[in-house]
């Protein structure tokens, strides 16, 4: 198959979820004997879209990047007051207005829908990742018709969803893949389903191994327990409230417990003698400090699938999530690799309860593992995306027949 992925950013080194998602399914394919390519912008960072990547082609692990400028980078107060309006607002927006906002979101790449049009037939099937952003909400009805079209949303309970805007945006694919039930249970209740649908998840490698002794030293924790946060310091993944969380536990519980944060600190926490951030780490430290936790912590209200709580679930790690989060809290009752909270009161006693508890903590990850292992595995996992991949194809082909015949 020759395949096409059009996502906002991509590169080994950009830590957004779906941006990984994308670059793991491009991989993959790649590694079963298929062609692919990825068009996207040259932006390394969501907030501004700066071009920091020279446009162009590149090569990535034998993926053929193609990288489209951005005209113009979005510009924070332009942009809040267009998403306050029709976001926020009472009252429905007029579609133009919409389109205008689509386009502040970014990464606004004017070149990208064109190129699409132009090369989409010569793909077997073209995969947009993201509902949100530019290159899926203008580049998708550009293909739509000339091509077969997947759509993985990576969609998650937010306002943005009800713009109206995406009535027409989810009705054009030919086809669905969604990473979890909860996904797709509310796609389809927004927009209805589509002939073909597949909840796919993401993979996971089950010989990842992690040196924690090695990440204790680093970063000088010696013996003591530590809850574990990796992703984005950003109030949209709760890692703000969590660290108000784990603040107060610490006033209410003095102990040796720290709380380590992994990721790319968008906004700065206050200074704590027990939170240590280590920043945005190589691939390698990750799994150390994975390793080494004694919880892994996922507070993120806003989730389509957490990679990196199926990560921490591979390598025997316990874990807390966030309850009012419906994919985490359903990631957590399939597994049995996670006590959920919701709330400080729930938060401070699941702690107490698992640092007091070592059999709990070996039961979850334990639990954890077998999960992935049954879902989760790479190779059982891309059969059903290649057989996903083919029934696109397939009722693209149909669509073409009706379309002929009613003329």
């Amino acid at each position: 198959m020759r395949a096409l992925f059009v996502v906002q950013r991509y590169g080994e080194h950009i830590a957004g979820g779906s941006e990984q998602c994308c670059r793991l399914f491009a991989e993959q394919l790649v590694g079963r004997g298929h062609d692919v390519e990825v068009a996207t912008s040259c932006a390394r960072n969501y907030t501004d879209w700066e071009n920091e990547f020279s446009a162009g082609q590149e090569q990535i692990n034998d993926v053929l990047v193609h990288r489209f400028p951005v005209d113009r980078p979005r510009i924070g107060e332009r942009f809040s007051a267009l998403d306050a309006t029709v976001v926020w607002g009472r009252q429905p927006t007029p579609l133009a207005t919409q389109e205008r906002w689509a386009a502040e979101m970014g990464p606004r790449t004017t070149e990208l829908p064109g190129w699409l049009a132009d090369r989409a037939p010569d793909f077997d099937v073209v995969i947009f990742f993201t509902y949100l952003y530019y290159t899926t909400i203008f580049g998708l009805p550009a293909v739509a018709g000339r091509a077969p079209t997947l759509f993985q949303p990576t969609a998650h309970v937010e306002p943005h969803l009800t713009v109206p805007l995406f009535d027409r945006v989810f009705r054009l694919p030919d086809g669905y893949g969604f990473l979890t039930v909860e996904e797709a249970d509310m796609v389809n209740r927004r927009f209805g389903h589509r002939a073909v649908e597949e909840v796919v998840g993401v993979g996971s490698d089950l010989d990842l191994e992690g040196d924690g002794a090695r990440f204790r030293e680093r970063h000088g924790l010696g013996d003591a327990p530590f809850l574990l946060y990796i992703g984005r310091v950003d109030p949209g993944k709760g890692s703000l409230e969590v660290y108000d969380y784990f603040v107060t536990y610490k006033e209410r519980n003095p102990s040796d417990l720290k709380f380590v944060i992994v990721g790319d600190p968008v906004m700065d926490l206050p200074d704590h003698p027990d939170v240590i951030g280590a920043g945005f780490v190589p691939e390698q430290e990750k799994l150390d400090a994975i390793a080494a936790c004694t919880v892994f912590l996922q507070p993120s209200y806003f989730e389509s699938f957490s990679m990196a709580l199926t990560e921490a679930w591979s390598l025997r790690c316990p874990a807390l999530v966030q309850g009012r989060c419906r994919v985490l809290a359903g990631q957590a009752e399939r597994s049995g690799g996670a006590i959920v909270y919701d709330g400080f009161p729930e938060f401070e006693a699941a702690v107490d309860l698992l640092l007091s508890d070592a059999e709990l903590l070996e039961r979850l990850g334990a639990n954890g593992r077998a999960y992935i292992e049954d879902r989760y595995r790479w190779d059982d996992l891309m059969v059903r995306y290649e057989d996903l991949l083919a029934r696109v194809v397939d009722a693209f082909d149909v669509r073409g027949l009706r379309g002929s015949l009613g003329r």
